[in-house]
């Protein structure tokens, strides 16, 4: 199914959470919402949704305008930060609760929750309850229970903003096959852009309620339509007065005509990388990614006198 924003425009009191937003969601893509909090992502999402309605603005379902019809007639699943689980129903009776309250052959609930349950790899935790499970078992069951009424749509906001790191790399890169496998048009909104680079197909970058750039994340990445843009979806650091990739800096130990003077004022390992603070002969302070291997080999050493240029 597709989607698209026209003209979307959302006030709460005098505040502009959306301005004029347009937006094209590609059917069966999985497209990130991306930026900072309050930017007005989460808005937008609900908007889409039916949460929320716009004060202008339309916004259209596989061509059917969706503007002002309530959000359970849309043929949406929503999964939230917070799985809002039914506390005292197993995790079988979670999943098959809207398929229950539609009134569905208890043969068809069975099947389907049955298969669902083996979608997200819970099948063995089908009798037990919320609480038993762990932050990602619980996300995943709320996506299964979003999924069982067979939506058109898959909306969901910040819905591994609760769990720690290592959880959350472990679920988007499941999320990203779960996608791939029932090919449901999806829009996620995310404020890491690590995560959004990670599972998306498309990026939308939203800021102060208005979108700065869609496209792939490598296009995004690579080709910032602004400085916002670069910032905001990866590490950047100031040579020569513009904004660059510290990846894309280059140390030479010799002196080169075609690039900076500067110092090594500190260098940290961070992992695999190597982080060089430097500062230029005109106080310009900057740093620089290298592999490990790269900083053995050129013999850095804080106080060490060296040369700056970009690559390409």
């Amino acid at each position: 199914m597709s989607i698209q924003a026209q003209g979307v425009t959302k006030r709460f009191g005098p505040f502009v959470a959306l301005d004029d937003v347009s937006l094209d969601v590609r059917p069966g893509g999985l497209t990130a919402l991306l930026g900072p909090s309050g930017g007005g992502k989460s808005t937008l999402l609900r908007v889409i949704g039916g949460l929320e309605t716009p004060d202008s603005g339309e916004v259209r379902i596989d061509g059917r305008d969706m503007t002002r019809v309530p959000a359970h007639e849309r043929g949406v699943g929503f999964v939230f930060q917070h799985y809002a689980a039914f506390e005292h129903l197993s995790v079988f009776r979670n999943v098959a609760f809207g398929l229950e309250i539609r009134k569905r052959p208890k043969d068809e609930i069975r099947r389907k929750v049955g298969e669902l349950l083996e979608l997200v790899h819970l099948e063995a935790f089908a009798d037990r309850r919320p609480a038993q499970l762990s932050g990602g078992q619980r996300q995943r069951m709320a996506l299964a229970r979003a999924l069982a009424a067979e939506p058109s749509v898959l909306l969901l906001d910040e819905p591994f903003g609760a769990l720690d790191t290592k959880v959350r790399r472990e679920l988007r890169a499941w999320l990203r096959r779960l996608h791939d496998e029932v090919q449901v048009t999806t829009v996620v909104v995310t404020h890491d852009q690590e995560e959004a680079l990670e599972v998306a197909d498309e990026v939308v970058v939203v800021n102060h309620g208005r979108v700065e750039q869609v496209g792939p994340p490598d296009e995004l990445y690579d080709k910032p339509a602004n400085d916002f843009v670069m910032e905001f979806l990866g590490p950047v650091t100031t040579l020569g007065g513009r904004l660059v990739r510290p990846h894309d800096v280059e140390i030479l130990t010799e002196r080169s005509a075609s690039a900076l003077p500067a110092r090594v004022a500190r260098l940290q390992r961070v992992g695999f990388d190597v982080r060089a603070d430097v500062t230029t002969s005109e106080g310009e302070a900057a740093w620089v990614q290298l592999t490990r291997a790269h900083a053995d080999a050129l013999a850095l050493a804080e106080g060490a006198d060296v040369w700056l240029r970009t690559r390409g």
